[in-house]
């Protein structure tokens, strides 16, 4: 079954640019160049992926974006910004983009970014490795870990993660006080493949900070500079390692 691609991009020769190579690969595209009507059709019809850029008459992506999640919608998005605008990538992430390309790109990693994230959200091999074992709870302090639910609970209320958020703490908790790098958590959360850059990382650990600041005293997310993360679980709390 052909996958449409809807694409919301309001400069002429950069939304043919992409209609024409994305259709070139034989995806179904919709091309629309304004906020408000991309959302429209964004919202009512589906799609296995939108490339939605930030500047946009009308809604601008970022509305776009958040009106979107808001509503359930977790079509993959890959937003599209501007170069060196690091505080757009950071503000997409944190809202719920699944990956970014700035501009100006080149078609080739265009295809990659489309291809990788589409493996991703269809749970194709890279996606396999992290659900491994996930059977059994994990147990540390006061958080409680349910793999094969993509539950999470501290001190027995419960966290909404989104799916990566939930992928990065698992694999900290299944080796609580390990120095994790930034490139284990890129390479068995994003894949090999993830051409995307560190920074993506730190984005979805310091949400995961934010959330698990319900308990701090049992748990919490400890940096190591220029290294990457650990999970610290206060013993006074008590824990056990169920998995």
């Amino acid at each position: 079954m052909t996958q449409r691609l809807l694409v919301i991009e309001d400069e002429p020769t950069l939304s043919r640019l992409l209609s024409y190579n994305l259709t070139q690969e034989g995806f179904d595209v919709v091309v629309e160049e304004h906020g408000t009507v991309g959302f429209e059709r964004a919202s009512q019809e589906s799609f296995d992926l939108i490339l939605l850029d930030v500047m946009l008459p009308g809604m601008n992506g970022f509305q776009i974006l958040e009106k979107l999640r808001s509503k359930g919608i977790t079509t993959p998005i890959i937003i599209l910004t501007a170069k060196n605008a690091e505080e757009e990538v950071v503000q997409g992430l944190k809202m719920g983009a699944d990956d970014y390309i700035t501009k100006p790109f080149g078609v080739s990693e265009l295809l990659a970014r489309v291809s990788a994230v589409m493996r991703r959200a269809s749970g194709q091999p890279e996606e396999v490795k992290i659900k491994e074992d996930q059977s059994n709870v994990i147990s540390l302090g006061q958080l409680e870990i349910f793999p094969d639910k993509y539950e999470v609970r501290l001190g027995g209320q419960s966290i909404n993660l989104r799916p990566k958020e939930f992928e990065v703490l698992l694999y900290l908790a299944k080796k609580p006080g390990v120095v994790l790098t930034r490139d284990d958590l890129m390479n068995v959360v994003w894949g090999f493949d993830y051409i995307g850059g560190q920074r993506t990382v730190d984005v979805h650990v310091s949400s995961l900070r934010k959330k698990l600041e319900l308990d701090p005293e049992s748990v919490h997310i400890d940096s190591i500079r220029g290294v990457g993360y650990k999970l610290v679980v206060n013993p006074k709390k008590g824990s056990h390692h169920s998995i």
